[in-house]
């Protein structure tokens, strides 16, 4: 039996009203049986926006003026991010086009 994977998330984000972050990859895992660490809202959130952004986690955490283990520790659950975080990936998410003249010209701080 075949389980078309995209019919259920659009059905299940038709009801949400709205995209779910890391709904696909979910399904997926549920579909192969496989056992995966849980992710945060959070977590999530920063790995999209870096993804959207097309950003290491080096060049992220230049970025945003924040050594790099810092957010390595908020993207592997360790520790959560503040909202300020959050709020830099929200916005790199839903506008990326307003971070990326400081992507351009270089306006980035030194940590990494």
């Amino acid at each position: 039996m075949s389980i078309d994977l995209e019919a259920i998330a659009k059905a299940i984000e038709a009801d949400a009203g709205e995209p779910t972050p890391g709904l696909r990859e979910s399904l997926a895992e549920m579909a192969a049986d496989e056992r995966s660490r849980t992710h945060t809202p959070e977590q999530i959130a920063l790995r999209e926006a870096r993804a959207v952004l097309g950003l290491s986690q080096p060049a992220f955490a230049r970025l945003i003026d924040t050594p790099v283990g810092t957010v390595r520790d908020w993207e592997q659950g360790r520790f959560p991010p503040p909202g300020s975080a959050l709020l830099v990936a929200r916005i790199a998410r839903e506008h990326p086009e307003v971070l990326r003249p400081f992507l351009a010209e270089g306006e980035i701080g030194g940590h990494s």
